[in-house]
């Protein structure tokens, strides 16, 4: 890996036989070596991303008690804010503060039999008096659905497999999360540890950062690299359900945000693309499948083909608060199978 992420233009997929060829190449091997690139081409407008800037900077200039109104403690669905030092990565203190805010559904009423992951599934929390903000974030979920979708047929197409072998997982419920992120400066212990070192659970992650930087990906040396914001693309990586998969041909890569010097502010929007709760990622069927070294092995990560067990597994290690006021059942399966 060097210092400079691909650049992947998806507006070559409708530019002609020839174009969406070079864009497969480049892409296929973007997703093998690297596990992340940039995007261009994607269609979102500058307009557009002003505009849910604009509604995430209010919002973290409202009163810390106006945010904490609708704390993620209120939430068994682990949404709404968590205030800075509360999320932990790897059993440590990130230095951020954030919104989480899934698609807009009812709470389910799970039966003692149903999986502890349905909790996941359920209504966000809003500012009251900032209204613009659930526009705009719902407005990006939408928009941003759209071009991950395209992207995931043109990824699987350019490792040679049916583009649409997935839209069944994602048909109907897919489980759609975007974060308003702040990273506040760094730490009054000096800690700089934005969010540590890890993997996102799902398909796709589409990045939106602004020009402050701190975001670092992991290289083959285990070394992490900067990765300088590029205007107008969003920061693409491939979730661990991916790499499970394509048993480990395609690559999920840790990486990591370290927090901006002294009191200087950074925001980021990460939007996850995944598939429903209850989906089960079967394998898919590739000509270079037996090119596949396997899928990373973790004993403290345990990857499980249903793609709701990854995700339960990873709130219930990152917000404790919550899991312990509205799931104690669950802490004991964290790490493990849950029934």
């Amino acid at each position: 890996m060097n210092n400079e992420l691909p650049v992947i233009d998806l507006s070559a997929a409708s530019a002609g036989p020839e174009a969406r060829a070079r864009l497969h190449e480049a892409l296929h091997a973007a997703a093998r070596d690297v596990g992340f690139f940039h995007l261009t081409g994607h269609g979102v407008t500058a307009e557009e991303t002003a505009g849910l800037m604009r509604a995430m900077r209010a919002f973290f200039a409202l009163p810390e008690a106006d945010r904490l109104a609708i704390s993620n403690l209120n939430s068994p669905h682990f949404r709404g804010y968590t205030r800075t030092g509360d999320e932990r990565t790897g059993g440590s203190q990130d230095w951020r503060d954030q919104l989480d805010i899934g698609a807009e559904r009812a709470a389910r009423v799970l039966g003692p039999e149903d999986p502890g992951y349905w909790w996941l599934e359920g209504p966000n929390q809003w500012p009251a008096g900032l209204p613009e903000l659930r526009t705009a974030a719902l407005g990006w979920v939408e928009r941003l659905s759209s071009v991950a979708e395209r992207l995931l047929h043109e990824l699987l197409a350019a490792i040679g497999a049916p583009e649409d072998f997935y839209d069944e997982a994602f048909a109907d419920r897919p489980h759609l999360h975007l974060k308003l992120v702040r990273y506040p400066g760094s730490a009054p212990d000096g800690a700089g540890q934005g969010v540590g070192a890890h993997k996102d659970y799902g398909f796709l992650t589409l990045l939106l950062q602004d020009e402050v930087g701190g975001l670092q990906v992991e290289g083959p040396d285990g070394e992490f690299m900067d990765v300088p914001p590029l205007p107008g693309a969003f920061v693409i990586n491939l979730g661990e359900l991916l790499e499970v998969a394509t048993d480990g041909y395609l690559k999920a890569t840790n990486h990591r945000v370290v927090s901006p010097p002294g009191n200087r502010e950074r925001f980021s929007v990460p939007f996850f693309y995944n598939p429903r709760l209850d989906a089960r990622i079967e394998p898919v069927s590739f000509p270079h499948a037996d090119r596949a070294p396997g899928v990373t092995q973790d004993a403290a990560n345990p990857l499980f083909a249903e793609y709701g067990r990854n995700e339960i597994k990873g709130w219930l290690r990152a917000h404790p608060g919550v899991a312990r006021k509205h799931h104690p059942g669950l802490l004991e399966d964290a790490g493990t199978p849950v029934a």
